[in-house]
């Protein structure tokens, strides 16, 4: 194998067997990065190595800030790094994946576990990952000395949409998205069609008041196009343009019939100002 020009990192490189190991790189012509605890012994090798062909470091290497120290060295840069073996990818770890299948945006990756490195421009990894629809936007970190890390956010579904094809899982700009009921538990609002005005609305409720989406069963416009969202307990009358806080608004007035014992058929918020409960 052809050393020369090559970097390598040795652990344990101070004595014994990692010294053998970097006196032998170091004569094909490669260039070494000792780690060892003890800097006395370190500086020895490097002094045997020469300081042409080799560098010390004398760190834990289970100390993670000690291990950026090493990589800020200023031959020991990553253009180096992406040649040694001991930071190839090894292992994908996806984080915030709750819908979409990890399995499939480890494939859309693409890493060659064979040749990539961690410290290979992950921008085009970024690109191909956000190409999935059920990701709004990815994070990729490298977890030493030969993990990625991909944190995702996801667009959240907000309704099952009646659609020709059935009931379609949907997020909150009217996008569907690839979530397999079958396989996710999803337990999503109804639409009988594709609302862009309710859909928005259902998309800032799930984000604001998630303990009130989590209760609609149904959302749909009235004969007047008010908004009605149907809850097991009762359902909820709105205009057109309410907003999540305007709807927060019926969360205490629930407290406060439920302290009572009065049971409550329908909260009409289309009153200014007002909460309006109708029982039975």
């Amino acid at each position: 194998m052809d050393l020369k020009d090559k970097a390598a990192l040795v652990t344990g490189g101070s004595a014994g067997i990692g010294l053998a190991v970097a006196r032998a790189l170091v004569a094909g012509g490669c260039r070494v990065a000792l780690v060892a605890r003890t800097r006395q012994n370190l500086e020895r090798a490097v002094a045997e190595l020469g300081s042409q062909r080799a560098v010390a470091f004398a760190i834990d290497v289970t100390d993670r800030a000690a291990v950026a120290a090493l990589l800020s060295s200023p031959w020991w840069g990553r253009a180096v790094l992406r040649q040694m073996d001991f930071f190839r990818v090894r292992r994908v770890v996806i984080e915030g994946a709750r819908y979409a299948s990890p399995d499939e945006i480890v494939s859309r990756l693409r890493v060659d576990t064979t040749t990539a490195s961690i410290w290979d421009d992950v921008s085009p990894l970024v690109a191909r990952v956000k190409e999935h629809p059920q990701v709004r936007d990815v994070r990729i970190g490298r977890r030493l000395p030969g993990t990625l890390v991909v944190r995702v956010t996801e667009n959240p579904p907000v309704a099952f949409v009646n659609t020709t094809k059935g009931l379609v899982v949907t997020d909150a700009d009217g996008k569907p998205l690839p979530v397999d009921p079958t396989r996710t538990d999803v337990d999503l609002p109804v639409l009988a069609s594709r609302d862009t005005l309710l859909l928005r609305l259902l998309g800032e409720v799930r984000a604001e008041i998630p303990s009130l989406f989590a209760r609609v069963s149904e959302a749909r416009r009235g004969s007047r196009g008010d908004i009605v969202l149907v809850l097991a307990e009762h359902r909820i009358l709105a205009k057109a343009d309410v907003s999540a806080a305007r709807l927060a608004e019926v969360l205490p007035v629930e407290l406060d019939l439920a302290r009572r014992g009065r049971t409550v058929t329908e909260l009409d918020l289309r009153f200014k100002d007002q909460v309006v409960a109708r029982l039975p």
